[in-house]
């Protein structure tokens, strides 16, 4: 399993490649001005880290006593995926509506193309971090 500091420098790089990214292309979808393509993006992101750590901490946790150790399948990782971007999708909800002024109902459909968009880059990235970074107990040439 994932040691604290390692927990922390994969939420860190996994939310500065993500703002660097989606600050620019969500102010394009959403015909936004920067700086509030920036708040949204930025304070989503800030509390994706915090969900984040939470989040696969307790993932890891439950893989260990369910599977007797935290590799991940590409069917575990598309579900890893999903459950996070879920999670953060209602705890984002609100937000969105109330710094834009837009109804829940505009702000769900700006937060599910941001889950689309976070979703294919949070699979993306982990299997390159994983790749980068994998775990001693890990047998490499099993991986795909």
């Amino acid at each position: 399993m994932r040691k604290t500091a390692d927990r922390i420098r994969h939420a860190v790089s996994f939310e500065i490649i993500g703002i660097l990214l989606a600050t620019p292309l969500a102010a394009f979808a959403f015909h936004l001005p920067g700086e509030d393509s920036a708040v949204i993006v930025v304070a989503g992101a800030t509390i994706a880290m915090v969900w984040n750590y939470i989040y696969n901490l307790g993932f890891d946790h439950a893989m260990v006593r369910l599977r007797g150790g935290t590799e991940k399948s590409t069917p575990i990782r598309v579900l890893h995926a999903l459950l996070f971007e879920l999670g953060l999708l209602l705890i984002m909800l609100p937000a969105i509506a109330w710094y834009l002024q837009i109804s829940l109902w505009d702000a769900l459909a700006m937060d599910i193309a941001l889950a689309l968009f976070y979703m294919g880059y949070a699979f993306v990235f982990n299997w390159a971090y994983d790749r980068v970074f994998p775990l001693p107990e890990w047998d490499i040439g099993k991986r795909g």
